[in-house]
Order: C-alpha cells, then sequence, then structure tokens
C-alpha cells in the first residue's frame, strides 16, 4: 500500500460520520447495506449519508454495487485490511506478532 492511499484512507476515517458509517459497514460483513439501512441505523440524514459515502469509496474502503433498483454498500476489507497491515507492519521490533490468519478480517 503506497503512503498516499493510507493517507486518504485515513483522512476519510478521521470524521465521526464516516467512520460510523465504516463501522456499520464491517459489522454488516460481505452483504453490505443500502443507503436506507444506514440512514435508518445511523440516524444521518440522506443527502449527508450520500456525501459522506462518497468520500469512503473515493479512499477504497467502500464499494458499491446496484442491486436492481438499490444500491448496496459494502466495507472494502481488502483495502481494510492493507490499511492494518501497513500501520502494523514494523510493529514489535520487527518481529512478526501475529499470525497471517490474526492479521486480517475474513469476512
Amino acid at each position: 500500500m503506497e503512503a498516499q492511499d493510507v493517507v486518504r484512507s485515513l483522512a476519510a476515517l478521521a470524521q465521526p460520520v464516516r467512520l460510523q458509517v465504516f463501522r456499520a459497514l464491517v459489522v454488516a460483513g460481505p452483504e453490505g447495506l443500502t443507503p436506507g439501512a444506514l440512514v435508518e441505523a445511523l440516524a444521518v440524514p440522506g443527502t449527508s449519508l450520500s456525501f459522506h459515502l462518497k468520500e469512503l469509496m473515493h479512499a477504497g474502503l467502500v464499494t458499491q454495487e446496484r442491486n436492481g433498483r438499490n444500491l448496496i454498500y459494502r466495507a472494502s476489507f481488502e483495502q481494510m485490511n492493507a490499511l492494518l497491515g501497513y500501520l502494523t507492519e514494523n510493529c514489535c521490533q520487527g518481529e512478526e506478532c501475529l499470525t497471517a490468519a490474526e492479521q486480517s478480517c475474513s469476512c
């Protein structure tokens, strides 16, 4: 992962509503959530939610898929794991402190 991608991801998550949205999508897992479900769950106005989802998508943390008339948003677990890997790459003085399975989400 490139440093500029890390900065973009961290900047996107450094806003309370975007962090809430991302965490909700992580909890939802691979099924994802519709904007309507996110509005209900987080009590965020739809217009505000749209802006925050766009920022998370720009950072590569969220994907969007059209399913009929609905949009489904999902957390990008690959991007999340890459970000976590970058942040913890040299922890424990360069020694591996967790196995590869423990370091990544298998969602």
